[in-house]
C-alpha cells in the first residue's frame, strides 16, 4: 500500500512538472522568456518615427540618423578606458556611471552608453568599435525640425526612465519616448513598433545563427505620419510678432475646431531638445523661472478675460431676457457699488447694448449683471443660471483638447462664494467685478478663442483639437466633429455681433482696421497686480483682443494674450488684426502694424519688479 501511495505521488508531481512546463513552453510563450535566457540575443531594429506635417500638407517634423553606443555588461572584457573615453568624448566618472546603470538594469540585456552619436562621430568610431568585446553600436533615427516654432505644440522625445520601463513593458532601456505636445500624445502612432531579431549564442557565448531559424523574428512597422491642423505659416509668423513678449494666442477655425495656431511666448527653437545637448538645452529653458519659455501660456495661463467677457454677459442678459438690444443704462463715468465709485474709460453718457460693447462701457454690463440676479427670487438661484450659461461655452472645465496638458479656468458658482462670504451674506453687487471679466473669473487663452467661435457660429462649437488626419486612412476621435450648443438661442447672438462688428468701425479696435476684411472684435484691458517685498503692486496692465472674421463665414476666431502689454487695443489688437490679414489674405497690407510688432517689446516692463523702475501704469507711449 506504502509503495502504491509513493508511486501515485511521483506520477502526480511528475504529471504536474510536465504540465506545467508545456503550459509555459507553448500557451503562456513570450518574447520575455527568451531574453531571460542568456543563450539567446535579442536585436532590436527600430523604426523611423511617423512624420508630421501641418494642414496644407507642409512638413515640420522628419527624421535624421542617430547612433547610440550600447553595451551588454556580462559581455565586457578589460579595456583602455581613457581611449575608450576619448573616443566616446566622455570622461571617465561618466563611462563608469554609465557602466553601473547598465549592470544595475540588467547585466544580459543591452544599454546605452552614449546617446544620439552623429554621423560625424559614429565614422571616426565604428571602426575601432571591434576592439571593445560587448559593445556596439546601434542605430536609431532622431527627430529634424523643418521648422523653428511650434515647441509648445510638436513636443520632444527623450530617453525612458524608470518610471516608465516599470509602467510599459514595450520600452527597453534607452529607447526614446514622447514627453510633451503632440509626440506625447500621439506617441503609440507616431514610434510604431520595433522589429526584433533573436540570435542563438554557444557555450563560448559567440552568435551562432538565428533562434529557431528565425520564426521568432518580426520586422519593425513604420510609425504613422500625422497630419495636425496648425498652419505652419501662420504659426511663424505669430511668433515672429511675440518677439519680446510673453503671453498666448490661439487662432481656431469656427467651422471645425480646428486650432490654426497655438502660440506661447516666449517659447524655444524645438531642435535644442535634439541631439546631445538635449539634456544640457533642456535644464537651461526649464529652469528659467523668470521667462518661464516652457510653460505654454495658450493653455496653462489663467488671466482674468477683461472685457470680453462682457459679449458673454450680454448674451446671458438677452437669453434671461432682462435685456433687449434697445436696453439703457447711464454711465457716470463709472457705475457705483454702495459709496464706492468703479470708473470707466467709455467717457460716460446713456448707452445702449450696441455702444456699450464698441465703446467697452463698464457701467453698461454692471446694470446688465444686476438685472440677471434680480431676475430670480434668491441670489444663490440667479448664480446657478449664470453659471450653467457660461459653462454652456466650454468654460470652466477642461475642453477636451487632444494636447496632453491644459488647465480648466475658473467660472465661480455659490459653493465658491459661501466659503468666502458665507451662505447668505453676499449678492450681485458682491461680485459685481464678474461683469466687466476681472473678479474671480479665469479664462485660458484656448477658452477664449473657443468662445470666439462659438459666437461666430451663433452659438455652437466644436472641440478644439489638434490632430486632422493620420496616416493610412485611421479617422480623427468623433468627439471633435459633434457640436457643441450653448444655452444661448442663436437670435441673440445677431446684436451682440453687431456692436463687436462696430468696435472695428467706430470703436476702441477702429484704428486696427484691415482693408477688404470685415472683423468683429472686442478689446480687453486687465488689472495686473503683484507682490514686491511683501506689498500689492498694481504693475501694467494686461492687454487682451478677441475677434473672429469675415463677419460672414468665418474663417478664423482668435484670442491674444499679451502681458503688460497697456490696452486690449495696443499689443493684442495689433497682433490680432495681422493673423487675421495673415491667415485670410495671406500678406499684409498693414505694414505700419507690423513693423510696430516686429520691432517693439516688452522686456523693459518685464524687468520693473527686478529693476526697483517706478512704474507709470498704461502711458500711453510707443
Amino acid at each position: 500500500m506504502r509503495r502504491l501511495l509513493l508511486s501515485s505521488i511521483i506520477i502526480i508531481i511528475g504529471i504536474t512538472f510536465i504540465s506545467r512546463l508545456s503550459y509555459l513552453q507553448l500557451l503562456r510563450f513570450s518574447p520575455n522568456q527568451i531574453l531571460e535566457d542568456p543563450a539567446i540575443k535579442a536585436v532590436y531594429d527600430y523604426p523611423e518615427r511617423g512624420y508630421i506635417y501641418d494642414r496644407n500638407g507642409k512638413l515640420m517634423v522628419g527624421n535624421q540618423p542617430a547612433y547610440d553606443v550600447m553595451v551588454i555588461p556580462r559581455e565586457t572584457k578589460p579595456l583602455d578606458t581613457l581611449e575608450f573615453c576619448q573616443l566616446l568624448g566622455i570622461t571617465k566618472e561618466k563611462f563608469i556611471e554609465q557602466l553601473k546603470k547598465a549592470r544595475i538594469y540588467s547585466p544580459r540585456l543591452p544599454s546605452v552608453v552614449v546617446p544620439q552619436l552623429s554621423k560625424e562621430d559614429y565614422a571616426g568610431l565604428q571602426e575601432k568599435m571591434r576592439k571593445y568585446q560587448g559593445f556596439y553600436i546601434q542605430k536609431r533615427s532622431l527627430r529634424d525640425y523643418k521648422t523653428n516654432s511650434a515647441a509648445n505644440v510638436l513636443g520632444y522625445i527623450s530617453e525612458v526612465n524608470e518610471a516608465d520601463l516599470r509602467a510599459n513593458p514595450y520600452y527597453r532601456a534607452g529607447e526614446l519616448k514622447g514627453r510633451t505636445g503632440i509626440e506625447k500624445q500621439y506617441e503609440e502612432l507616431l514610434r510604431g513598433r520595433k522589429g526584433v531579431k533573436y540570435i542563438q549564442k554557444d557555450r563560448f557565448n559567440r552568435d551562432i545563427g538565428p533562434y529557431k531559424e528565425g520564426k521568432l523574428d518580426t520586422l519593425p512597422k513604420l510609425g504613422k505620419e500625422v497630419h495636425i491642423t496648425i498652419d505652419k505659416d501662420l504659426q511663424e509668423y505669430g511668433e515672429r510678432l511675440m518677439h519680446g513678449k510673453r503671453g498666448g494666442i490661439v487662432a481656431i477655425e469656427p467651422s471645425t475646431g480646428e486650432i490654426l495656431a497655438l502660440i506661447s511666448g516666449p517659447t524655444y527653437d524645438p531642435s535644442l531638445l535634439v541631439g546631445r545637448e538635449r539634456s544640457k538645452n533642456y535644464s537651461k529653458l526649464h529652469y528659467d523661472s523668470v521667462a518661464r519659455p516652457t510653460w505654454d501660456r495658450s493653455i496653462l495661463a489663467e488671466p482674468s478675460p477683461g472685457s470680453p467677457f462682457k459679449t458673454l454677459n450680454a448674451l446671458v442678459g438677452l437669453e434671461e431676457g432682462v435685456i433687449d438690444e434697445h436696453t439703457k443704462f447711464t454711465c457716470y463715468n463709472g457705475f457705483y457699488v454702495g459709496r464706492q465709485k468703479k470708473g470707466c474709460h467709455c467717457g460716460g453718457g446713456v448707452r445702449d447694448m450696441n455702444s456699450g460693447i464698441y465703446k467697452s462701457c463698464n457701467a453698461y454690463f454692471a446694470g446688465t449683471f444686476r438685472k440677471i440676479y434680480a431676475k430670480y427670487q434668491t441670489t444663490d438661484e440667479g448664480m446657478d443660471a449664470w453659471e450653467k450659461h457660461m459653462k454652456s461655452f466650454g468654460l470652466g472645465n477642461y475642453l477636451g483638447v487632444d494636447l496632453p496638458t491644459g488647465r480648466p479656468g475658473r467660472i465661480p458658482n455659490k459653493e465658491f462664494y459661501d466659503k468666502w462670504y458665507g451662505d447668505n451674506r453676499w449678492g450681485s453687487s458682491t461680485i459685481i467685478s464678474n461683469s466687466i471679466g476681472q473678479g474671480e473669473v479665469a479664462i485660458t487663452p484656448i477658452q477664449l478663442a473657443n468662445v470666439m467661435a462659438a459666437i461666430s457660429n451663433r452659438g455652437f462649437y466644436y472641440t478644439p483639437h489638434i490632430i486632422k488626419e493620420i496616416g493610412n486612412g485611421l479617422t480623427i476621435d468623433e468627439s471633435f466633429t459633434e457640436k457643441k450648443y450653448t444655452t444661448i438661442s442663436p437670435e441673440h447672438f445677431e446684436p451682440v455681433i453687431e456692436g463687436m462688428a462696430n468696435v472695428y468701425r467706430v470703436g476702441t479696435a477702429r484704428y486696427l482696421n484691415i482693408p477688404g476684411i470685415e472683423i468683429a472684435g472686442k478689446t480687453g484691458t486687465v488689472e495686473n497686480f503683484t507682490k514686491i517685498d511683501g506689498e500689492r503692486v498694481q504693475l501694467t496692465d494686461h492687454s487682451v483682443f478677441t475677434a473672429f472674421a469675415p463677419l460672414k463665414r468665418p474663417k478664423i476666431a482668435i484670442a491674444v494674450y499679451i502681458e503688460n502689454g497697456y490696452y486690449g487695443a495696443r499689443y493684442a489688437g495689433h497682433i490680432a488684426s495681422l493673423m487675421i490679414e495673415k491667415y485670410v489674405n495671406g500678406e499684409i497690407t498693414r505694414t505700419d502694424l507690423e513693423k510696430r510688432m516686429l520691432e517693439k517689446t516688452l522686456e523693459h516692463e518685464y524687468a520693473k519688479p527686478f529693476s526697483g523702475e517706478p512704474f507709470k501704469i498704461n502711458e500711453y507711449v510707443w
